[in-house]
């Protein structure tokens, strides 16, 4: 194989790249089939095992080696990288498919999550989310775009390449993991199984856009004590949510300061690298108290290269400093605790040899250079990364915009293309057996 300083790397040879793509247009109904049928296997938390059933029929039919167990959740709960609102995976089946490699290659993780997150309000949906109804080139359904569009673009790409004759050097791990919407339980369940690689790929909804990095992510829940008293005497009470405001303006700060230092250019058009969101707030009982709690539930943002450790030394820092400005603080200190999700931030040299690689297949695919940029939210690259010692890029065919919304779609185009991508990518780091 080629190294990435050999200029014939630039470019992959045509007749290649024009039989992976032509075999990929040839089988386009059967591509959108696979993704509707996938689509249609709602596949919400504790609820994955249909799908994971035409994940590993279709890695069967493959040839791969496939593997289907459902993790061990009082086991894993006990690692320390473990973050998952259950320890139930009854009914959540992992799916590994390898592709033995001849030998003297690199390997290869490409790694989707199947799980989705629920409809919500169906009345805002203007289609059966679980049908995968085709319009206009668009397929539409609950976890199109996250992530099973990026997920088909994984299958094909092996697909290709094992219906064309090639044999590659170096392994490739097809993984389909559960509960990456809850903190990537799933992905660790396959690292603590031995799954490890070279290299990783995860197919998120990029938009097309390449990210050597991802900013991971943590659940907090604050805690603000406030006194009771009759509504009618409120000056004899303290209110618990005039005390959040002062909370809520520190974790305003907080976000300022901890990004006002980031200068990093796949940040440029991003106005909030990390955010610090609150997302729940929650008190009182009656009209006619004056409320003696309020529970604020957010997220902090990581940035990529800081340890969850330090993100959360910061905030209880500036949670602590409270008190400076307001003695109530000082005998009733704001409640933190950390809970449910988690998600470990991850990076790559832009420069490295595999993002190299993936950005010359780009080009060649695309005719264009690829977008690099960093992921605004967390991915379990950051776990395969940490936990497996697997250095990894997101690319996918999604649009950010579409996922976790109503009428998620995901362009059939883009889903093949990014196969293409993604075949032309694994030949070049997997090296081509002779």
């Amino acid at each position: 194989m080629k190294s990435a300083d050999d200029p014939g790397l630039l470019d992959a040879p045509s007749h290649l790249r024009e039989r992976v793509t032509a075999w990929l247009d040839e089988r386009r109904e059967d591509a959108v089939d696979l993704l509707r049928r996938l689509v249609g296997a709602e596949s919400t938390q504790g609820h994955e095992r249909a799908a994971q059933q035409i994940v590993a029929e279709h890695l069967r039919l493959l040839g791969l080696e496939v593997d289907v167990w459902e993790p061990d959740g009082p086991t894993l709960s006990r690692d320390p990288y473990f973050c998952s609102p259950r320890t139930d995976f009854s009914g959540s089946p992992n799916v590994v498919g390898v592709w033995r490699g001849a030998g003297g290659g690199r390997s290869m993780i490409l790694n989707g999550h199947v799980d989705v997150v629920p409809v919500g309000d169906e009345s805002q949906w203007t289609r059966d989310p679980w049908a995968g109804l085709v319009e206009d080139g668009r397929l539409y359904g609950r976890g199109a775009t996250d992530m099973k569009g990026g997920n088909v673009s994984l299958l094909l790409a092996v697909a290709a390449l094992k219906s064309l004759g090639m044999r590659l050097r170096g392994d490739v791990i097809v993984e389909s993991v559960v509960d990456e919407e809850s903190g990537g339980a799933g992905t660790l369940a396959a690292v603590r199984r031995g799954y490890r690689a070279d290299a990783a790929l995860v197919p998120e909804p990029t938009g097309m856009r390449i990210f050597p990095k991802q900013q991971g992510s943590l659940w907090f829940r604050l805690t603000v004590t406030g006194r009771a008293a009759h509504g009618g005497t409120r000056y004899e009470g303290v209110s618990a949510i005039e005390k959040a405001v002062p909370v809520l303006a520190a974790l305003a700060r907080l976000e300022s300061d901890r990004n006002a230092p980031i200068d990093d250019p796949l940040y440029a058009g991003t106005p909030i690298p990390v955010p610090v969101n609150v997302g729940s707030i929650k008190g009182g009982d009656w009209p006619s108290m004056v409320p003696d709690r309020v529970t604020l539930e957010g997220r902090l943002g990581i940035i990529p290269g800081e340890t969850v450790e330090a993100a959360q030394a910061e905030m209880t820092a500036d949670l602590v400093a409270l008190a400076d400005a307001d003695p109530w603080f000082a005998d009733h200190p704001v409640r933190l605790e950390w809970f449910g999700a988690r998600w470990l931030p991850g990076t790559i040299d832009p420069d490295s040899e595999l993002m190299r690689t993936l950005s010359a297949r780009y080009r060649d695919v695309m005719g264009e250079d690829p977008v690099i940029a960093a992921s605004p939210w967390g991915t379990d690259a950051g776990l395969l990364a940490a936990v497996g010692h697997t250095p990894g890029v997101v690319f996918g065919p999604g649009a950010t915009a579409a996922a976790h919304y109503a009428d998620e779609y995901v362009e059939i185009d883009r889903v093949l293309e990014v196969a293409a991508i993604v075949a032309l990518t694994l030949v070049d780091w997997c090296g081509l057996a002779e």
